[in-house]
């Protein structure tokens, strides 16, 4: 048995990642792969924060695209291998004509989770304007959707499944910018990211809206480094890039803001 509480220490979301635990003790017995439910980034963090000084199981992530945000993971035993084809994972095309009704992406979770399933069991859902969207979910719920799943808004659909080499990935667009700041300042370093006033940026700190790799945090002084992500909720994400020091003590830094 893993040692459970251990690994629970300064676990933000403990119930998802109790979960995975008690998933891993499983493959651990019965030399099997195990696949979690899908797991927001937050959880995925948690995560690789747990089990990142385990030896013994082995755990790879897996959304059905490369830059999906919502993952599976499959579990296993070091000793056994392990690819992105054991996460098992199934997508869906949610086809109707949206063009005098459009529908956002809550509006198509709200329709899969009106079914009666629950959020653990949908991975990202990739929203395609008029035509509908596509769907990542647990395979073990496609036909369940397929029949149930025939209405979003107000707008008829069809619900079908679809190869995952068929998804409509939209590669995220990137802005390079470089700023520099008397300090590394969660609070100095987003501002300029985001392109808003400081004050603006604190507000948001304050209210719960903005991460740092997948860790919510409430200090406005907290300290940057290369390689943080910084995600405010509903504007996108900004990656900290290289770090230099100027000739008159200030920080250059390097950003990516993605969109």
């Amino acid at each position: 048995m893993l040692p459970r509480e251990d690994l629970l220490k300064g676990i933000e979301n403990r119930d998802a990642i109790a979960r995975v635990i008690d998933q891993a003790d499983q493959a651990i017995k019965t030399w099997e792969v195990v696949c979690s439910d899908f797991l927001a980034p937050p959880e995925l963090a948690d995560m690789q924060q747990a089990f990142g000084r385990l030896t013994e199981v082995q755990l790879l992530p897996w959304g059905g695209y490369p830059q999906a945000e919502r993952q599976r993971v499959a579990i296993a035993r070091a000793e056994l291998p392990l690819e992105a084809t054991q996460v098992e994972i199934a997508a869906l095309d949610i086809a109707g004509n949206f063009l005098f009704d459009p529908a956002t992406h809550r509006d198509f979770l709200g329709a899969l989770l009106g079914t009666g399933i629950v959020r653990e069991k949908v991975g990202d859902i990739i929203v395609l304007g008029e035509r509908g969207a596509q769907a990542i979910v647990v395979p073990d719920l496609v036909e369940f959707l397929e029949l149930h799943l025939n209405q979003v808004r107000s707008v008829p659909v069809k619900t079908r499944r679809i190869e995952l080499s068929e998804l409509k990935i939209r590669e995220p667009k990137k802005k390079e910018l470089t700023t520099v700041e008397a300090s590394l300042r969660l609070d100095a370093i987003a501002s300029a990211g985001f392109g808003m006033s400081r004050s603006k940026m604190v507000d948001l700190i304050d209210g719960g809206d903005v991460r740092v790799n997948w860790k919510e945090i409430s200090s406005a002084s907290h300290q940057l480094k290369t390689g943080d992500l910084v995600a405010i909720r509903g504007k996108g994400r900004l990656e900290v890039g290289e770090v230099a020091v100027t000739k008159k003590d200030r920080y250059r830094v390097q950003l990516t803001r993605f969109v």
